[in-house]
């Protein structure tokens, strides 16, 4: 009896000796803010009016006002988004998009760097780019087309009739296939980060920050830089407003 409950002491020191041991080899986590407060905004307003937009087009009748209105919007967030690439936190900017061939093959391969894998990843990056031209693209034909019944896009008089036939047609039919791929794709690669990888993506777009295994620069979002993205988003307003008065 005495040599058991030896051994249960010698093996309860082993134990915690092991358990000591790997949590001082437990690898340290560093909390970073990697999407600012207006990158986020942008993009949960953006998800709003695309659902907006799709919703309203299906609908027809008097809802195409609120369809023209998300447009409008979208636009404006768009415009937004081009030039906070350039002005924004470090992770959101276009210089920080992993976007050369061989980027996205050490992706596909498994060997990307670290720092590829923070923000948005090489076929991410790809991804972003895509959807918001293809998204851009959809608006502009937007404000050409005219479906000859009781909806026109608010430049359709100032194209001739061969342009807005061509936008129109896009508009209705090959764009609007395009952005549901687009979507569809990107709704796909995020259930396929939180399924396979065990990685869930919305949460830092949601709160901004991720917790690492390497420390890597914080975004910058300060009162001043909202305010700054602020001032822009009512830039953009603007322009906006004054493109779709351009034929009154």
């Amino acid at each position: 009896m005495i040599q058991v409950l030896k051994d249960l002491c010698l093996l309860a020191i082993s134990v915690s000796h092991i358990s000591l041991f790997f949590a001082w080899m437990k690898v340290p986590m560093f909390k970073v803010r990697i999407w600012d407060l207006p990158t986020r905004l942008f993009h949960w307003l953006l998800t709003a009016c695309v659902i907006g937009l799709v919703i309203t087009g299906n609908l027809g009748g008097n809802a195409m006002v609120w369809h023209f209105r998300f447009g409008y919007a979208v636009l404006s967030l768009l415009i937004f988004r081009l030039v906070w690439g350039f002005l924004g936190g470090h992770w959101s900017r276009w210089s920080q998009l992993p976007l050369h061939p061989s980027n996205v093959l050490a992706y596909v391969q498994g060997r990307s760097p670290s720092l590829h894998l923070v923000g948005h990843n090489p076929l991410g990056s790809w991804s972003i780019l895509l959807m918001l031209f293809f998204l851009g693209f959809q608006v502009a034909t937007g404000l050409f087309s005219d479906d000859e019944i009781a909806n026109s896009g608010p430049l359709s008089s100032l194209a001739s009739s061969a342009v807005v036939s061509l936008a129109t047609q896009w508009h209705k039919q090959w764009g609007k296939l395009f952005l549901i791929l687009l979507v569809s794709t990107h709704l796909f690669a995020v259930f396929w980060y939180w399924w396979r990888k065990k990685q869930s993506l919305v949460p830092a777009m949601w709160h901004g920050d991720k917790k690492l295994q390497v420390s890597v620069p914080d975004s910058l979002d300060t009162v001043r830089t909202r305010l700054i993205a602020l001032a822009l988003f009512g830039v953009a307003v603007v322009l906006v407003f004054a493109l779709v008065s351009l034929a009154s």
